[in-house]
């Protein structure tokens, strides 16, 4: 009976032990905070609707040419 009674309470000093240092030792790693940086869309200096009339105009002008 005896034997029983420290068996068990070994167990349950064991089982205590290590569940209080089942998350580690170590402090734990904080991951930084996410920042979102908006940039505006990128605009180019020429239209499309200039170059385009730039095309059109160069046909119209190299058409009347020949």
């Amino acid at each position: 009976m005896r034997f029983t009674t420290t068996l068990a309470a070994a167990a349950a000093i064991a089982v205590s032990g290590v569940a209080a240092n089942a998350g580690g030792l170590s402090t734990p790693v904080k991951d930084a905070p996410i920042v979102e940086v908006m940039t505006p869309a990128p605009t180019g200096s020429v239209t499309s609707g200039y170059i385009l009339l730039g095309l059109m105009a160069a046909l119209v002008a190299a058409s009347a040419s020949f």
